[in-house]
């Protein structure tokens, strides 16, 4: 399916001169009618939820609630266990905190992988239980074999992202969920590179938990959504406490609401969903098939021009099909910092550093890389930008 490319009218920021902005991983643009939607809200029914009773709160709560089923349908999700966070890394702790200290003895077994984003390692390593790592084949694809060593041993959990931030790899997180769940555990999924670019079915992958953030779906920031399954989500405490989480409030206990209010204490972030949900809106009515065969085109076309150049070392397998959409690389004798600096000189927005998974930089050898992250309005002619500037580069420090 062709995708005919949104303009620049529709991504603000994008109408800057020159500008090319391939930092999506981190955070993407803000799509136009998520950013009319939030501005509707606070200018003619701005009021807070599930209290009021008068016409704008009214208006508010029905909003946000209508937000949470649009965005529970996008990926195929229940909205009764359809969580707003503030991002995916909330939604992560949230599940560490809430079902993991309720189930996880500090003799279990809590497994992750070798190329997560320390959002889904640092809450494991602060839930004191016990941890290990599935290693990667030497593409940085994951490698099976080690995750079913692991599975022998009994784990609790199994965390593990859909779409390496790194590598991009994108992992076969169906087969995951079948192998874990007949080793007696749950899954945790980290959604965040995969949502904004692929179809994704929560309920077809099996997953036990399912987390993603709204920044990298072309929402606002302050936004994430936790999809977990409505009887895990019914036998664990709450996280946060306060506010519209409760049913009763007696002088020494409380008793909870029924979920999803109970994970979400206090004034909720009412803007950013209903900001999501627009965002989810039009993402939808483009077509996440034709998001993903674009994705794909442009990291192709991206593998291929920077294996052409000389010094460029990329990290992750070369088959795009395996790939979601972005691409890591070093130059060598250059720090990812300076390549990152020269070519924001020249508009090319790129990201370097550690990318949030040092494990996995470890496991690369190296200290930090640059990564060029594509989005819906991302073209072979942007890629050529970077490639451009990247000869800059190499000239700057010959």
């Amino acid at each position: 399916m062709a995708l005919t490319l949104p303009t620049a009218a529709e991504f603000p920021v994008l109408a800057r001169d020159g500008l090319v902005y391939l930092d999506s991983a981190a955070t993407s643009q803000t799509v136009l009618p998520a950013i009319e939607a939030m501005d509707d809200y606070y200018r003619t029914y701005r009021a807070t939820i599930h209290r009021g009773v008068y016409p704008i709160a009214a208006e508010a709560t029905d909003a946000y609630e209508a937000a949470r089923v649009r965005v529970a349908a996008f990926t195929n999700a229940a909205p009764a266990g359809t969580v707003f966070t503030r991002n995916v890394t909330e939604a992560i702790n949230l599940v560490a905190y809430a079902w993991g200290r309720a189930n996880v003895e500090r003799d279990d077994l809590v497994v992750t992988t070798r190329m997560e984003h320390h959002s889904n390692v640092v809450p494991w390593q602060l839930l004191g239980s016990r941890l290990a790592y599935v290693e990667l084949t030497a593409d940085g694809l994951l490698d099976l074999d080690s995750l079913d060593a692991l599975l022998a041993r009994r784990p609790k959990l199994v965390c593990v992202a859909h779409v390496s931030n790194v590598l991009g790899t994108i992992n076969p997180i169906a087969e995951i969920a079948a192998r874990v769940h007949a080793a007696g555990a749950l899954l945790l999924v980290d959604g965040a590179q995969a949502v904004p670019h692929l179809p994704v079915d929560v309920a077809a992958l099996g997953a036990d938990f399912y987390a993603w953030t709204g920044h990298k779906a072309y929402g606002p920031t302050g936004i994430g959504v936790l999809h977990g399954r409505r009887e895990l989500l019914e036998a664990m405490p709450p996280f946060l406490g306060g506010g519209h989480m409760i049913s009763r409030v007696d002088d020494l206990q409380s008793t909870w609401a029924e979920p999803p209010a109970r994970f979400e204490a206090g004034t909720m972030p009412i803007a950013e969903a209903i900001g999501l949900g627009a965002a989810i809106d039009w993402l939808g009515a483009i077509g996440m098939d034709a998001v993903r065969e674009h994705g794909r085109d442009v990291t192709a076309y991206a593998l291929e021009r920077l294996a052409g150049v000389d010094g460029v070392q990329l990290h992750g397998t070369r088959d795009p099909a395996l790939r979601g959409s972005l691409v890591s690389f070093e130059v060598a004798g250059v720090h990812p910092h300076d390549v990152a600096e020269i070519l924001g000189r020249r508009g090319v927005c790129v990201r370097a550093g550690h990318h949030c998974a040092q494990p996995l930089m470890r496991w690369l050898g190296c200290t930090a890389s640059t990564r060029a992250s594509f989005a819906i309005h991302s073209t072979r002619e942007e890629v050529d930008r970077l490639v451009e500037g990247l000869a800059t580069v190499k000239e700057v420090f010959a």
